[in-house]
């Protein structure tokens, strides 16, 4: 017959034992929730890049639409000869242009992106060259370089080349 010395036959867990399973719970569920604020804090910049990526597109559609040099002055003023952005008619008029609230490309403005700034810079840029940049009009290529910020720091930046062809 065996006896069992001191030992008891045993259910349920020890008092050691609940204490490392409770331990385990806890760790997991706190990495559980690390994990999880990871992940917001990724989607909620993810949000705000494609907000941006938008908002440099929207500027993209409006310009493209648009004569390199102007249609009425031709060649004698590079930046804006009119007043007011209804009015803007060729690309250089959108030379160092700050839109906040930012706009549509019709122009028209996106409150609901308030907290979002287009910057537009057009530049004359080298014929051989498309990174030098030269004196206005002195080229036949301008680059039009769209920035868009939220909060002061840049989100999207977008850089095209057109031709006065």
């Amino acid at each position: 017959m065996f006896v069992s010395m001191g030992r008891k036959n045993r259910k349920g867990f020890t008092l050691l034992e609940s204490l490392f399973a409770i331990i385990l719970i806890g760790m997991a569920v706190t990495a559980l929730i690390a994990a999880n604020c990871s992940f917001t804090k990724i989607n909620a910049v993810g949000l705000e890049i494609s907000t941006a990526e938008f908002l440099a597109e929207q500027i993209r559609e409006l310009v493209d639409t648009l004569e390199t040099i102007d249609p009425e002055d031709g060649k004698t003023t590079f930046g804006p000869e009119e007043l007011s952005l209804a009015l803007y008619d060729d690309i250089d008029d959108f030379d160092d242009t700050t839109f906040n609230p930012p706009i549509g490309a019709d122009r028209e403005p996106l409150n609901e992106f308030a907290a979002y700034t287009q910057n537009v810079v057009v530049e004359n840029v080298s014929q051989s060259d498309l990174q030098q940049v030269v004196g206005d009009y002195s080229s036949n290529f301008v680059r039009i370089t769209i920035t868009v910020t939220l909060g002061g720091e840049e989100f999207a930046r977008a850089m095209w080349i057109r031709s006065n062809y």
